[in-house]
Order: structure tokens, then sequence, then C-alpha cells
């Protein structure tokens, strides 16, 4: 699934794959948002770990978790 995170005060966004749920995501940027969870911190589909200070979040655009087709629309 594609994740998009808009940070404040930042031109870039954070752009991955992860192979999370997006239950999963949500969950966490819920805990984010609330003041559970300082941070929101997310893995990648490679590994990588993205840690986000929760006061820094503009957005989250959770993708579809879909299978990408192959091939040509003709």
């Amino acid at each position: 699934m594609d994740l998009r995170i808009g940070i404040q005060n930042s031109p870039r966004e954070l752009g991955f794959e992860t192979s999370q749920t997006a239950e999963e995501v949500e969950q966490a940027v819920s805990a984010a948002l609330t003041g559970q969870s300082p941070v929101l911190r997310l893995t990648d589909s490679k590994g990588a770990v993205y840690v986000v200070p929760a006061a820094a979040l503009a957005y989250v655009e959770i993708g579809t978790e879909e299978a990408r087709r192959i091939g040509f629309v003709g």
C-alpha cells in the first residue's frame, strides 16, 4: 500500500510503500494525533523505519491495498 505523509513547514512530502494494512496505519496515526504516542512510527516494505513527530504531521494519505496491474490497456 502506498503512503504519503505531509510534514508541517516542509515543502516535500514523505512517500513510501508499506506492507502494513490500512487499519494498522490508521491506528498508528490516530494514536499519534490523540497524544497516545509522541511520534508516528511506520515501516516501509523494505524494512526501513520512518519516525515523524506527531506535532509535525500535516496529513497522512493512505492508498489502496489492491495489487498493481501489469500490462497495457488498449
